[in-house]
């Protein structure tokens, strides 16, 4: 199915606004996430991921702990950043 040519608009922090003369069908999208998490992921020291995991109280011995650990301690990294 053709839909037509397709625009992307990025917004920059300070731009006052858009002036557009002429029609528009306008679909307003969040950007594309996987860039930011690739980012933050590859921002993240191995080393200290795994001391913090290791140093983590809600670690309960089970097989998954520390996958779980891992997911937590990098949410709880993204929420902060």
């Amino acid at each position: 199915m053709d839909e037509g040519p397709e625009v992307t608009m990025y917004v920059v922090e300070g731009w006052n606004g858009v002036r557009f003369d002429g029609l528009a069908d306008v679909r307003v999208e969040p950007p594309d996430v996987r860039h930011v998490v690739a980012g933050f992921l590859d921002a993240v020291d191995w080393r200290k991921l795994d001391e913090a995991v290791l140093a983590r109280d809600d670690l309960d011995g089970a097989s998954d702990e520390l996958t779980r650990g891992m997911l937590a301690q990098l949410r709880e990294w993204a929420l902060s950043a």
